[in-house]
């Protein structure tokens, strides 16, 4: 596959294409994600779907970048960084140019491959999501989690419905079935319910499998036709479910090295109408088998222990298988050249005969075992093995070359140059350069059958006494261990043994042949005349480093004499945890790679060494305590320097006292069986084994006996109990009759008060019920009170405003004779000023001449009349206003005075005037 960024850039990841099938069976390609730099490391593919097409690859690493992988153009895209590890993919939607991740941060996100953008992000879950289900349609998904699954529209990216469980049962897989609207949900509980999408309702359950078939489901997979349904879990049994009738039709047993399945997928083919016959099948051992589940026949298997497989996935159109490697890589299947291959004539198969009692369950009715016509072949062959060479060696046929000659083309002696001028084997190589020089023979079936064994008894409750935080780590050590025990019984009562075995536990944890291999090998070679002294240390062992130390520095072995420190404790902790505990990782990859590189005498000398290198802190201790603290925690040494030290002490030692004189030489394993170890007093260990089993037993006896106590005196307690209960019942019902006795007293006693009260209530109702009608005739008689006064109110009213009518008339009569008052004295005060001008002319006309005078006169005479006039009018007024009285008087008054007037002004006149009298005239008042 090309090598190229998005836009063809080539920058990042770089991805190397390895051989094609001719190198692997049925590979097409091998994809690798490794980043180049200053530490290069290989980013692991976790997770892998195909799109609808089957002709598109969509896949997730655990740094969240996403690939998608164009299989007829043979070209691949970086299309996402979601900087997060995917969990879950689903690249069948709708819409082609879309897919589903879910993430570690419990979401799931929706992008487009061409336009590489967030589509929609959708929330809900509250723990890692480990399957993504579309529907047919490509519209709607449903994601599933441990605690709740989630029913998705993925047009409007909205929540339709949730699915939630108690915590006690959890949720393995909800998913819709093929070619309908049905849903799928399978639980921890073995229970599994169909739903109809619709109106989510339950269709059916399932039910429990007969008796016997039980186990525990962990896997599910579906024909594509909706019919079959499979289930497999903790066991090598399959159960084939019919989905129309509802029952279980098959059981299908694997064979005996699947002891769990982890991976189940039908390969469809286009030409069976979606009824698929070709079940996938990966289990335990990171293979994965493809049967026939009419015929049950084994068709053909990938994956090996070598490069197992972590997980799949089958392209829709039945031609591609895609897995992801335990390494971390990814391996493109071609399921037409695995089929090819599975029809070829088959090789001579071994077959072992097996006495099986027959039982005549139901269960064993139902069950068929998978066959085949080939040998099994969980591992690959060494000739179908990838070769790997790091050094091409000239062909040299001398005998020392030729014994230095070691498997995969290397040699012993060009190694160990490689080892001296650069101190360590290449990290890269190294695993593979200690397989050579160990020289292991990988003998699967003999290493398969003591796994086959199962934990021995002596590693059953390991983890009591070696806690370890990492599972796997865990059950890898417990089966090595156990491996171990089942090939010699030495190893099942040597306390040491975890300690010696772990750190090549944990070095080769992903290939459990290699790791028991590399064990057994060191401890043949490493640990000789260890078990001499069972169940003491190898005194004789520790007697040849304490010749050596003795040589070589007196001073220091005379300081730990003079403490008291023996062999024991400072060469034994460091040789049976193999310098682990005082040494890094770097530093024990270095130490080992030049013990597996020299003879087994210099594993002694390295401890010697180490102890010699340390000579300066030892010499300043003083307390075995100190001593005990030195040999058992890591210390500032340079391991240069110690392994530099070891072989000077290998070149230097005498021959007398030299370790190699004592040790064999390095001694492989024998392949196809390991080889007999028995280096042991044996009948300690038998001595031990038969202590243990009488331990056991009495301790099963004791068990019994125990368990027998506890039920006698759970029975005697349980009397006893029902004993007391039912005293305790008799007393509570002598306390409830008491009770009620007392209950009937009080009710008499309450029944006399309530008919007093009654006859008190009855009496008081008398009572109000006078008032009541004393109170009614009072209200009517006020009733009648208030009426009367209202009416006189009215009467007074009527009074008032008729005397006030009156009073306001009264008040216009005196503001008329008012008015007419006030005219009257505006009058007479006209009359006045007349008056007045009136006399200032008589007396001007008393100076002027007689005509004057008589011009006055006719005046007077004039102004009399007017008088007589007015005088006529004040008497008319006086009979209509008496107060006109006064004015009139007065005005008589005025018309003496004028008449006085006149007569003097007449006698002036006569006086003046003589010879002409005056005319008689009458004055009228």
């Amino acid at each position: 596959m090309e090598s190229c960024d998005v836009g063809g850039r080539q920058q990042g990841p770089i991805w190397h294409r390895k051989p094609g099938p001719a190198a692997r069976r049925g590979v097409i390609v091998n994809i690798i994600h490794s980043v180049k730099g200053y530490h290069s490391k290989t980013v692991r593919f976790l997770n892998v779907a195909f799109d609808s097409s089957g002709d598109s690859l969509l896949a997730g690493d655990h740094q969240g970048n996403i690939y998608v992988f164009d299989l007829n153009g043979n070209r691949f895209n970086l299309v996402q960084r979601t900087m997060q590890a995917c969990t879950a993919l689903a690249f069948n939607l709708r819409r082609k140019t879309e897919f589903l991740v879910a993430l570690a941060d419990y979401s799931i996100k929706c992008f487009d491959t061409e336009t590489q953008e967030l589509v929609s992000w959708m929330r809900g879950h509250d723990s890692s999501v480990s399957s993504i289900s579309v529907h047919g349609s490509g519209r709607y998904a449903i994601t599933t989690s441990t605690d709740t699954a989630q029913l998705w529209d993925l047009d409007t990216f909205q929540r339709k419905r949730k699915l939630n469980v108690r915590q006690s049962v959890g949720i393995q897989k909800v998913f819709f079935l093929p070619l309908s609207n049905t849903i799928l949900s399978c639980f921890k509980d073995n229970s599994v319910f169909a739903w109809e999408f619709d109106t989510l309702r339950c269709k059916y359950q399932l039910p429990t499998p007969v008796e016997g078939s039980a186990l525990l489901y962990k896997v599910f997979a579906v024909t594509r036709d909706g019919r079959i349904f499979v289930a497999g879990g903790k066991s090598n049994r399959l159960h084939l479910w019919c989905l129309e009738s509802r029952k279980l039709i098959r059981i299908i047993q694997m064979p005996a090295k699947v002891r769990a399945v982890r991976h189940l997928e039908f390969l469809r083919d286009s030409f069976d109408g979606g009824s698929n016959q070709v079940l996938g099948v990966l289990s335990q051992d990171n293979i994965m088998r493809f049967i026939n589940i009419e015929t049950c026949k084994l068709l053909f298997d990938i994956g090996s222990h070598e490069e197992g497989i972590s997980t799949a996935a089958i392209s829709p159109n039945g031609r591609y298988i895609a897995s992801v490697m335990e390494n971390g890589s990814l391996n493109l299947y071609s399921v037409q050249a695995l089929t090819q291959e599975g029809n070829q004539p088959p090789p001579p198969t071994f077959k072992v005969v097996e006495n099986r009692s027959r039982c005549p369950s139901e269960a064993n009715k139902l069950t068929m075992r998978v066959t085949s016509g080939r040998s099994e072949r969980p591992w690959k062959s060494k000739e179908s093995k990838i070769q790997s060479r790091l050094l091409k060696l000239q062909v040299n046929t001398s005998p020392e070359n030729k014994e230095n000659e070691l498997p995969g083309g290397l040699n012993k002696k060009r190694l160990r140059a490689l080892l001296k001028g650069f101190g360590e084997y290449p990290a890269k190589y190294r695993m593979f350069v200690w397989r050579s020089l160990l020289q292991l023979p990988e003998n699967y079936l003999a290493f398969s059958s003591l796994i086959d064994k199962g934990t021995h008894s002596a590693f059953v409750n390991i983890q009591n006494e070696y806690p370890i935080k990492s599972q796997k780590l865990l059950r890898v050590l417990q089966r090595t261990l156990s491996a171990l025990a089942h090939w010699s019984a030495i190893f099942a009562e040597t306390p040491y043994i975890p300690l010696l075995a772990f750190p090549f536990v944990k070095l080769f944890q992903n290939n459990q042949l290699i790791c028991f291999e590399v064990v057994a090998t060191v401890v043949v070679n490493l640990c000789q005349h260890w078990f001499e002294y069972f169940p003491n240390p190898p005194v004789n062992v520790l007697s040849m480093m304490e010749n050596v130390l003795a040589h070589h520095d007196k001073e220091l072995l005379q300081h730990l004499i003079k403490h008291n420190v023996t062999a024991q404790v400072y060469a034994w902790p460091l040789l049976e945890t193999l310098f682990s505990e005082v040494l890094t990782r770097e530093e024990w990859l270095k130490v080992f790679d030049n013990i597996f590189s020299n003879h087994p005498s210099y594993f002694l000398m390295i401890v010697v060494s180490y102890i010699i290198c340390s000579r300066a802190p030892l010499l300043h201790c003083d307390q075995k305590a100190d001593f005990e603290y030195f040999f058992h925690h890591r210390n500032n040494l340079d391991i240069n320097v110690v392994i530099k030290e070891a072989y000077h002490l290998m070149e230097t030692t005498p021959l007398d006292i030299h370790p190699q004189r004592m040790l064999d030489d390095f001694i492989p394993l024998t392949k196809g069986q390991y080889p007999v170890f028995n280096k042991y007093p044996k009948f300690i260990v038998d001595y031990q084994t038969q202590e243990w089993e009488r331990i056991r037993q009495d301790e099963i006896e004791y068990l019994r006996e125990r368990q027998l106590a506890h039920e006698l005196e759970a029975e005697a307690q349980q009397r006893k109990a029902e004993d007391e209960a039912w005293y305790r019942k008799q007393e509570l019902l002598r306390e409830a009759e008491e009770q009620r006795r007392k209950m009937l007293l009080e009710e008499e006693e309450k029944l006399a008060e309530q008919r007093q009260r009654l006859a008190a209530v009855k009496r008081e109702l008398k009572v109000k019920e006078l008032q009541f009608l004393d109170a009614s005739r009072r209200r009517f008689l006020k009733y009648q009170q208030d009426q009367r006064q209202m009416e006189l109110k009215r009467l007074d009213d009527d009074i008032a405003r008729k005397a006030s009518m009156r009073e306001q008339e009264t008040a216009a009569a005196i503001r008329d004779v008012e008015v007419q008052r006030m005219e009257l004295e505006s009058q007479r005060q006209i009359f006045e000023q007349h008056l007045i001008k009136d006399q200032e002319a008589v007396t001007k006309e008393m100076k002027e001449e007689v005509d004057a005078c008589r011009r006055k006169v006719d005046l007077e005479d004039h102004l009399v009349q007017r008088w007589m006039e007015v005088d006529r009018e004040e008497k008319q007024k006086a009979q209509k206003v008496r107060r006109g009285e006064e004015l009139a008087s007065r005005e008589r008054e005025l018309l003496a005075e004028v008449r006085r007037l006149r007569q003097k002004l007449a006698s002036q006149a006569r006086s003046r005037h003589s010879p002409a009298p005056f005319p008689a005239t009458k004055w009228t008042p």
